[in-house]
C-alpha cells in the first residue's frame, strides 16, 4: 500500500488497523465500502467517538480510510478505530502530538472484562444465598 499512514488501536477485545490515505473521506472497513463511518457503527455516538482524532486536527474528510477491525461489539471496536485513527495520524504529521495527547486520544484505555470465577454466576456475583 504506497503512500498510506498506519495505526493499530485496541480497546476491550476489539483489534483495528487502520490505513489512512490522502483523499476526500472514502471509508472502507473490512472490505465494504460505506459512505461514512456511521454506516458501519450504526451509531451516532459511536462514529463521533471513533473520528474525534480527526475533528481535533481539524483533518475531517481530507483522508480516505481503509479499517479492519475485528473482536468485541461495536463499542470496542470504535474506540480501537479511534486509537487506530489518533496513531495514524503521527505518521502523517509527528507535530500532531500535541494536540491529540491533550485531549488523551493516544492513550490506550486498558480496562477489560474481569474474568468469571468458578462458583460464581459472573466475575464477582454470587449465587443467591438461601437460609432454609
Amino acid at each position: 500500500m504506497a503512500n498510506y499512514y498506519y495505526g493499530t488501536g485496541r480497546r476491550k477485545t476489539s483489534v483495528a488497523r487502520v490505513y489512512l490515505k490522502e483523499g476526500n473521506g472514502k471509508v472502507i472497513v473490512n472490505d465494504k465500502e460505506y459512505e461514512d463511518l456511521n454506516g458501519y457503527l450504526n451509531n451516532s455516538v459511536w462514529t463521533l467517538h471513533a473520528m474525534e482524532p480527526l475533528k481535533v486536527v481539524g483533518l475531517e474528510g481530507k483522508f480516505d480510510m481503509v479499517i479492519r477491525v475485528s473482536g468485541g461489539g461495536k463499542s470496542g471496536q470504535s474506540g480501537a478505530i479511534r486509537l487506530g485513527i489518533a496513531r495514524a495520524l503521527l505518521q502523517y504529521d509527528a507535530e500532531l502530538k500535541v494536540k491529540l495527547k491533550e485531549k488523551g486520544l493516544l492513550t490506550r484505555d486498558p480496562r477489560m472484562v474481569e474474568r468469571k470465577k468458578y462458583g460464581l454466576r459472573k466475575a464477582r456475583r454470587a449465587p443467591q444465598f438461601s437460609k432454609r
